[in-house]
This record gives C-alpha cells, sequence and structure tokens, in this order.
C-alpha cells in the first residue's frame, strides 16, 4: 500500500524522504502505515510530557533539599560546588537572572533555571564525594538501596530520552512500557505517593496501546 499522492508529496517536502525512510522501513515498506506511525511518535512523544515534568521537577526539589539540609543553607553551590562543568552552569545562570530581572537572584531562582541535565550530572562519580555520600543517596529514600552509579545510569538514561523528545526524534523504536515504568519508579523513590498524583494526567497507557506496529524488540532502549 502506497500513501495517497497528495500525504506522498506532503510528506516529500515537509519531512523530508531520510527522515521519513526509518518509519518505512519499520513498518515492512508500507508507506500509509509509516505515516501513521510518524503521527504516533509525536502523540507519544507529547504523552510522555506530564511523566518527564513530575520527574524532573521533583528530583530538583528533592536535590536542592537535602543538599541544602546537609550545607546548612540554600545556596549550597557556594560551600560545595560541583565539579566539573556544573559551576560553570550554575555561574551561567545567575548572571543570566541577575541581568535580565535586574536583581540578585534567590536560590530558588537559581534551582529553576538548572537543565535536568545540571541535576543529573550531580550523581556522577566526579560529585560522589560532595553530592551523594553526603546527602543525595537521602533524596531515594528508603525505597532505594543502590548504589550511586546505577542510579546515575537510570537518569542519565532518562535525560537522552527526554532530548530526543524535545528535539522531536523518533522514539517509536523504544520499548516505551519500560521506559515508563521507569520514571514511575524513580518518581516513587523521590516522592511517595506522587505517582497517584501523575496518574491524573498521565494518559500513556491509552497512547502506548494505540501503537501503529508492533514494538520491534531490538533489544535495551537506546537513547
Amino acid at each position: 500500500m502506497s500513501v495517497r499522492e497528495p500525504d506522498a508529496e506532503w510528506v516529500k517536502r515537509f519531512l523530508s524522504v531520510p527522515r521519513f525512510k526509518p518509519y518505512v522501513r519499520d513498518c515492512a515498506g508500507d508507506e500509509a502505515v509509516a505515516l501513521e506511525l510518524y503521527w504516533w511518535n509525536i502523540e507519544v512523544s507529547a504523552a510522555f510530557y506530564p511523566a518527564l515534568n513530575f520527574l524532573e521537577v521533583i528530583l530538583r526539589n528533592a536535590f536542592h533539599d537535602e543538599l541544602t539540609s546537609n550545607y546548612a543553607r540554600s545556596e549550597w553551590w557556594t560551600t560545595a560546588p560541583p565539579v566539573g562543568d556544573g559551576a560553570f552552569v550554575i555561574d551561567a545562570a545567575q548572571r543570566k537572572l541577575n541581568r535580565t530581572s535586574g536583581h540578585v537572584p534567590t536560590s530558588d531562582d537559581v534551582v529553576a533555571a538548572m537543565p535536568f541535565g545540571f541535576w543529573v550530572s550531580l550523581l556522577s562519580r566526579s560529585n560522589e564525594e560532595v553530592m551523594w555520600r553526603p546527602a543525595l543517596y537521602r533524596a531515594f529514600r528508603p525505597g532505594y538501596r543502590g548504589p550511586r552509579r546505577q542510579m546515575h545510569a537510570h537518569l542519565e538514561h532518562l535525560r537522552m530520552f527526554r532530548n530526543r523528545i524535545m528535539h522531536h526524534e523518533p522514539v517509536h523504536m523504544r520499548h516505551l512500557e519500560a521506559d515508563r515504568e521507569r520514571i514511575y519508579e524513580l518518581v516513587e523513590y523521590l516522592a511517595p505517593g506522587a505517582t497517584r498524583m501523575l496518574e491524573r494526567v498521565d494518559n500513556l497507557a491509552e497512547v502506548l496501546a494505540r501503537r501503529p506496529v508492533p514494538y520491534l524488540g531490538r533489544g535495551r532502549n537506546r537513547a
């Protein structure tokens, strides 16, 4: 089956043949199903927004609370600056906030300005001594008692997945049910009971059930 002529012209002009080609490949050459899969990829990417939003906001607040408590100040980064690029990210955010608002930013302003990647980087090996061991392991208790490296791997995996969604990349080939389960698991570690709130706005299960083609089973999810 081929995509109808108007649809084929639209795909060629706006999506581009190279962008559409992977969808056609994953639909065994059926262009009509491939176009349906393309639209579903957009739908399921949008459906992940509530879960990713919950994870990012809850993560940053939990980390900020634990570091504030441990270092006895809300500007904990002045006492324990992150290793690597983290300190530069904070400094750049403070300067930008100062420039745009005209006043010295508060700790809450800075925390809200930090990207997801910044918070994930706090669990890197280089930050283990100043972040994980004295404070951040507590953010996941009592549900999680595993090693830092495993939690960092989980969050780094989801960071890359989030970036694929935000950059409009294909995610249909992934085991998206497993991605959803992982997000729910981490949210529950960070804020027990929060998944009940998330379920009120999460329609992922329904969208996933409408997948136009079966999960391809390509092994482990890769961002």
